[in-house]
């Protein structure tokens, strides 16, 4: 899998949906290799999408239809100041990947002197972080450049996310998530209250 993180602040909420309407409608049909996408407005503003596909070379091959170059175009006036994409073609899925059912979307951004080792975290521990927190559906971790990752957690809703929080962590996990702590470093939290979640065959 390859996954493509589009980010940026955003003038026009509404001409913004209007264009992501537009691309599933339209331009999904024609995206070969395309997977699916999520994406949704964090509280100050900013859009971020993760836009999944086979493989980098289905990435780009969309990127060059013409289609796809004049919808950007029209897209791009949604946004205030310029839109980052971060190219990630490493990607692990833990439990199964992201859900179309998930009801609330945590994005974890950051850099890492070990992303490999980050991944065998993400795997090491998902079940047993199921089991104590079965609101948490999945997720995927993207990593790109020089230790650079994208990391997505579905949840059944923000409200059991949040209640869960506080749960005491038994000790076979709680030296997992100090040492993912340590290689995750910074992080910066995007929150998707209202997540926009596309699927290829939906």
């Amino acid at each position: 899998m390859f996954i493509q993180v589009i980010q940026g602040k955003v003038s026009d909420e509404a001409g913004l949906r209007r264009c992501m309407d537009r691309w599933s409608e339209e331009l999904r049909p024609g995206a070969t290799g395309y997977l699916g996408t999520t994406h949704g407005m964090c509280d100050d503003g900013t859009f971020i999408a993760l836009a999944r596909f086979d493989s980098a070379e289905a990435a780009r091959r969309n990127s060059e239809r013409a289609e796809q170059g004049a919808w950007w175009a029209e897209t791009e006036r949604c946004f205030e100041g310029p839109v980052s994409f971060m190219d990630c073609p490493e990607v692990t899925q833990w439990l199964g990947g992201g859900s179309d059912d998930a009801g609330f979307v945590q994005i974890m951004e950051g850099h890492t002197t070990d992303p490999n080792r980050l991944r065998e975290l993400a795997e090491q521990g998902a079940d047993r972080i199921h089991r104590l927190r079965p609101e948490i559906l999945g997720g995927t971790l993207a990593t790109y450049g020089d230790g650079g990752y994208v990391e997505a957690v579905y949840f059944t809703s923000e409200s059991e996310a949040r209640s869960h929080e506080k749960l005491e962590v038994p000790d076979d996990l709680s030296s997992l998530f100090a040492e993912e702590g340590r290689l995750m470093g910074e992080v910066a939290y995007l929150d998707l209250h209202a997540p926009v979640l596309v699927s290829a065959g939906r």
